[in-house]
């Protein structure tokens, strides 16, 4: 039997029926249940749940304290802060359970996203490609491409590129991004990405 290509601590759990990529790192308390999908070269810090039948992409690093519960998927290069919160039903009662994954809401968390510290994420909501959610925000709707959301509940701030930073317009709705060396117009309430300079 092959030596497994990537490392589990000794003090974590993974559960049979998981795949874990190539350099993916599994940190102290952590646990990987049953039917999850972990990419390559992922980092999941300390006391992270995995639950059921999640799907993490590639590049994808989660902080200290963080579960991520079944219906969630976190696409490729997605950033979780520590204690960031994920649900995954909408109305929760001890009284009246609702087990299995019929029940749960899915929530979408798209490429380079990145979620702050102590963020919270209601569930049936997608979070837009790089967008860029503040340190203890609420979210409760979805958040576009790009976009900068903070506060309880989450507003709109501003846009950033896939590097983070944030992006100011011109009069023509162009924007340049030095950190990633890319370009970026605002249309139509929404951002893209431009392959070359904008004329």
């Amino acid at each position: 039997m092959s030596e497994p290509t990537y490392f589990v601590h000794e003090s974590s759990f993974v559960d049979e029926n998981v795949r874990i990529g190539e350099g993916t790192k599994i940190w102290h308390f952590s646990h990987i249940q049953s039917g999850a999908r972990i990419g390559r070269s992922c980092v999941l810090g300390q006391n992270v749940n995995i639950s059921n039948n999640v799907i993490i992409g590639n590049f994808v690093k989660i902080q200290n304290n963080v579960s991520v519960y079944e219906g969630v998927t976190l696409e490729d290069y997605v950033f979780c802060g520590p204690s960031a919160v994920f649900t995954n039903i909408q109305n929760p009662r001890c009284k009246y359970p609702q087990i299995g994954s019929k029940f749960y809401q899915k929530t979408l968390v798209r490429e380079g996203a990145s979620l702050g510290a102590n963020c919270t994420i209601l569930c049936g909501i997608t979070i837009g490609r790089h967008a860029m959610i503040g340190a203890g925000s609420v979210v409760t709707r979805d958040v576009p491409d790009f976009a900068l959301v903070v506060g309880v509940p989450a507003r709109q701030a501003g846009w950033v590129s896939d590097a983070g930073k944030k992006l100011l317009f011109d009069m023509n709705g162009r924007a340049f991004c030095e950190s990633s060396a890319k370009y970026y117009k605002f249309e139509k309430g929404r951002v893209t990405e431009q392959v070359e300079p904008l004329g």
